[in-house]
């Protein structure tokens, strides 16, 4: 197996998903599926800000759409990688909960995967609220923790990841948000029927899901015929629904901000 510790000069953190990693491919198309869905939303939104740039694929695809982006992270070497590989990205170094932006700068906030890794999270959808615009839109994305940590109880103490502050169910993101973005249409992300075919024949040979088996032991560890499964995943494979977000993988909100 090829030695992917580093992409393009950017370290893999085993928690920043990056793009053209073989291992980290099924994470990659579970994160890209839903940015392709927030460019769908928001189409040619105007001024885009991402809050939490992470390595800039999901800034790019918003870029594609026409839209005009700043992708802010404090992570100098994501930011670093990010102004090389993605020149028509504008790139800041700053703090998510206190963004380096006056009122009303963006016609958008897209912000994935970020939340859960937050000290302040109260504090960081205020100031998503405080750049918006009048009737701007937010498109954030956390993973559902009754399936990402399924049978971790809050109270207990904080998730097992070691990257994650608090983790977020359905509705408990809903309380986070509602009070600067009141009108919420809540999306999950699953498994479509390719990936749920997979899960069972897994279940069979090895007695594990697709998400648990690659997560059981290193890569280099894996079963055989594991890695090509995982590089088999595309975006098709993960659909979008309305309906049951308690079996989601990820729940990916969007709201508006209200006018005054």
């Amino acid at each position: 197996m090829p030695d992917e510790s580093r992409v393009a000069g950017l370290p893999l953190t085993g928690e920043r998903t990056t793009p053209g990693v073989i291992v980290e491919n099924y994470w990659f198309r579970r994160h890209e599926a839903a940015y392709l869905a927030a460019s769908d939303w928001l189409g040619r939104a105007g001024r885009v800000l991402e809050a939490g740039l992470g390595e800039g694929y999901g800034a790019g695809l918003l870029t594609a759409r026409g839209n005009t982006v700043v992708g802010v992270d404090y992570d100098t070497t994501a930011t670093s990688h990010a102004r090389r590989r993605y020149p028509a990205i504008g790139v800041v170094r700053g703090n998510v909960v206190a963004l380096p932006f006056r009122p009303a700068s963006f016609d958008a906030v897209v912000s994935m995967q970020v939340v859960e890794h937050l000290w302040d999270q109260p504090r960081y959808v205020a100031e998503s609220a405080r750049v918006l615009r009048p009737d701007g839109v937010l498109v954030l994305s956390t993973p559902n923790r009754l399936t990402f940590s399924p049978g971790y109880d809050p109270a207990s103490g904080p998730p097992a990841n070691p990257f994650h502050t608090r983790e977020f169910s359905g509705p408990e993101l809903a309380d986070l948000l509602s009070p600067r973005f009141p009108d919420i249409t809540r999306y999950g992300l699953h498994h479509g029927p390719r990936l749920c075919a997979l899960d069972r024949q897994l279940q069979r040979g090895y007695g594990q899901d697709l998400v648990t088996a690659q997560l059981a032991t290193p890569a280099a560890n894996w079963p055989e015929g594991l890695l090509d499964t995982v590089a088999s995943v595309t975006t098709d494979d993960f659909t979008l629904t309305t309906g049951d977000t308690d079996t989601a993988l990820d729940l990916i909100y969007v709201s508006r901000k209200p006018s005054p």
